[in-house]
C-alpha cells in the first residue's frame, strides 16, 4: 500500500459506502449482535478509513478492512464501559464467543444481507415497523427520507425504528434465515413489506402526488437483492409484478400530475426493457408450478403489458387469471378487480352485477376505489343519477389529490356533457 490523497481517499470512501455499506452494517450486526452499536461500529470504521487510508493507502478488500476495524472498535469501546455497567457484560461474553467467527467472503456477506432482511421483516413486529426498518436498515434511506414517503413526521418514525429494534433484542429474535421448514411462512412476510413498499411508491396512499419512484424503484432493488440471494418462484413473481406495473409509471400522468387511465395510456411510453424482464421472470416463475398470488398478479399485468392497444386485450384471460387468484387468495378487492375485467368481457351491466354484489356485503363501503368503480360502470350504462352519487361518495373517501381532481372533473363532465 502506498500513500494517496486525501481527495482520492474521500471518492473512494464515498463509492464504498454508496455500494458496500448495506453489506458490512448487515455482517456487523452479525458479529456485535445489536443494530446501534454495529450502526455506530460502521461509522466510526469509515472516519478511521479516511486517516489511514491515506497514509497508508486503500487495502485490498476495502469490505473486510472496514468490518474487521469496525468490530474491533466496538469490541473495545464495550469492554471499557462493561467495567462500569453490568448491561454490557453479556454482550462482552458474546463478542468473546463471535471473535473468531469473522467471514469476510463473498458468499458471507450475501448470506448476512439475507439474515438481516428477515430480521427486519419478522413477523413479531408490527407491519408499518417491519417497513420503517427494512428501509433504513436494507435500503439505507435516512429517518427523514422514510418519514417524508409515508407522511409522518421523523420523530414519530425515529421512535417506531427505535421500538422495533427493541423488540428485536428483548424477544431475542434470531438474526437467521429461517430453517427450510419455516422458509415459506417467513418469505411472505418479507415479500409483503417489499410490496408494501413498492405500492406506496407506485400508487401513494395520499398526498399531492400520484407515485413517488424512489420507493418503487426502492422494491424494485430490494426485489433483485432477493433474487440474488433466494431465488424462489414468487420471489420471481413480486419481481415481474413490480417491473410490469413500474414499466408504465411514465404514462399514468399527464406532465401537470393528472391521472391518465390504463386504456388512454400512451403505450410508446412504456418501458419495453422493464415488459421483456418482467414477462420472462413470469413466465419462469410459471413453469415451476409452484408460484403464487404474486405470480398470477404478474401474469395479469404481463397480458396488459403484451397488447400493443386497448381493443386487443384479451379480457378473459385475464378474468381465467383473477379466478385463478380468488381460490388461492379470496378477497373482497380481488373480487372487484375480477368484477371490472367482467364488464370489459361481457359488458358493463354484467360487471355492475357484480360489483353490486359485493358491495351489498359491506366489506368495501370506505374503498374509495369501489365506489369510482361503481361510478364508472353506472356511467356507461346511462344511469348518470346513481353515477354521480357514486362519483361523490368516491370523491370524499380519496386522499390523493390526483384521484380527487380526477373524480371532480368525471363529476363536471357529467354536468356539463358539451365540455366532457
Amino acid at each position: 500500500m502506498s500513500k494517496v490523497s486525501m481527495d482520492d481517499v474521500r471518492r473512494r470512501l464515498d463509492e464504498v459506502y454508496r455500494t458496500e455499506s448495506r453489506r458490512i452494517l448487515a455482517t456487523l450486526i452479525r458479529l456485535l449482535g445489536d443494530f446501534d452499536t454495529a450502526e455506530d461500529a460502521m461509522h466510526e470504521a469509515f472516519g478511521i478509513a479516511a486517516e489511514k487510508w491515506r497514509d497508508e493507502g486503500v487495502p485490498g478488500n476495502p469490505r473486510a478492512w472496514l468490518v474487521s476495524t469496525g468490530r474491533f472498535k466496538a469490541i473495545d469501546q464495550i469492554r471499557r464501559r462493561s467495567k462500569f455497567e453490568t448491561s454490557f457484560e453479556p454482550l462482552e461474553e458474546q463478542l468473546s464467543y463471535t471473535a473468531a467467527d469473522e467471514s469476510s467472503d463473498d458468499e458471507g456477506f450475501e448470506d448476512d444481507r439475507l439474515r438481516l432482511i428477515f430480521t427486519c421483516c419478522h413477523p413479531a413486529l408490527a407491519p408499518e415497523a417491519r417497513v420503517a426498518l427494512t428501509l433504513r436498515e436494507v435500503c439505507g434511506l435516512t429517518t427523514e427520507e422514510i418519514a417524508h414517503a409515508f407522511l409522518t413526521n421523523p420523530p414519530t418514525l425515529a421512535q417506531r425504528i427505535v421500538r422495533a429494534k427493541t423488540k428485536i433484542r428483548d424477544a431475542k429474535i434470531p438474526y437467521q434465515v429461517p430453517a427450510k421448514g419455516e422458509l415459506s411462512d417467513r418469505l411472505d412476510a418479507v415479500l409483503q413489506v417489499v410490496y408494501l413498499i413498492f405500492n406506496e411508491g407506485y400508487s401513494a396512499s395520499s398526498g399531492e402526488s400520484l407515485t413517488r419512484p424512489d420507493l418503487s424503484l426502492e422494491a424494485i432493488r430490494l426485489g433483485r437483492l432477493l433474487m440474488e440471494l433466494l431465488p424462489e418462484p414468487e420471489v420471481m413473481g413480486l419481481l415481474a409484478l413490480m417491473l410490469l406495473n413500474e414499466s408504465r409509471r411514465p404514462a399514468r400522468t399527464t406532465p401537470g400530475g393528472d391521472i391518465v387511465l390504463l386504456e388512454d395510456q400512451d403505450r410508446s411510453l412504456w418501458d419495453k426493457g422493464m415488459i421483456d424482464e418482467g414477462v420472462t421472470l413470469v413466465e419462469k416463475a410459471l413453469s415451476t408450478r409452484r408460484f403464487g398470488v404474486y405470480t398470477i398478479q404478474a401474469a395479469i399485468s404481463a397480458v396488459h403489458a403484451d397488447t400493443p392497444d386497448p381493443a386487443s386485450t384479451d379480457w378473459a384471460e385475464i378474468v381465467g387469471l383473477y379466478d385463478n387468484l380468488l381460490t388461492i387468495n379470496p378477497s373482497p378487492v380481488v373480487e372487484l378487480n375480477r368484477a371490472v375485467a367482467v364488464a370489459m368481457r361481457d359488458g358493463p351491466e354484467a360487471g355492475l352485477d357484480l360489483v353490486d354484489g359485493i358491495m351489498a356485503r359491506g366489506e368495501l363501503a370506505d374503498y374509495h376505489l369501489a365506489h369510482s368503480a361503481r361510478a364508472e360502470l353506472c356511467r356507461r350504462l346511462g344511469r348518470n343519477e346513481q353515477a354521480k352519487a357514486s362519483y361523490e361518495r368516491a370523491l370524499s373517501l380519496a386522499k390523493q389529490e390526483p384521484e380527487k381532481r380526477f373524480l371532480q372533473k368525471r363529476l363536471k363532465d357529467m354536468e356539463n356533457p358539451g365540455d366532457g
